[in-house]
């Protein structure tokens, strides 16, 4: 069915409820710590019982979708900036990059699967800090990765090259 209606219409919001929360030993938000960093994302268990983590454990990633909660609304990017407030990278659009004050203040990492003991799935270079609400937790699967070669620019690449360094 066609509407006439305009999804972008401020009625049409949607209310969404964390599955969890993450545990994490990072307790600030920052950049370019996440290297080594393991992290516990603890689903609600008045949401959830055991079984909803059944058979996740036999896949080697997650892709994790959280809440950056901590991100002002008044700090939210609708234009363009110079990645990490470098002006020798280039001024790019809010979805050209991964900046963490995005419109809807959502984060969605692929980690590494450590463990799952029931309603505890514990990860590894989660870049999410403690108390983070997690909205949902899927398994990694091959068949969705990009077909074909991937292109990024330059200062991505230089960008991300200390990202996942260990936080000393």
């Amino acid at each position: 069915m066609v509407t006439d209606e305009d999804p972008l219409d401020q009625k049409n919001v949607f209310l969404l409820q964390p599955v969890g929360v993450v545990r994490s030993p990072v307790r600030k938000i920052a950049d370019d710590c996440w290297g080594g960093v393991s992290a516990t994302i603890e689903l609600d268990s008045s949401l959830f019982s055991p079984e909803c983590t059944a058979g996740l454990a036999e896949f080697s990633h997650v892709e994790v979708i959280f809440l950056l909660d901590k991100i002002p609304l008044e700090k939210i990017l609708t234009g363009a900036k110079h990645p990490r407030e470098r002006a020798d990278w280039p001024l790019v659009g809010i979805f050209a990059q991964r900046a963490k004050n995005r419109p809807n203040r959502m984060g969605i990492t692929i980690c590494r699967l450590e463990s799952v003991e029931g309603l505890h799935i514990r990860v590894r270079e989660l870049d999410a800090i403690d108390g983070t609400p997690v909205l949902d937790v899927k398994p990694y699967l091959s068949g969705f990765a990009p077909k074909g070669e991937v292109r990024e620019p330059s200062w991505a690449k230089e960008l991300m090259a200390g990202y996942f360094r260990i936080a000393t």
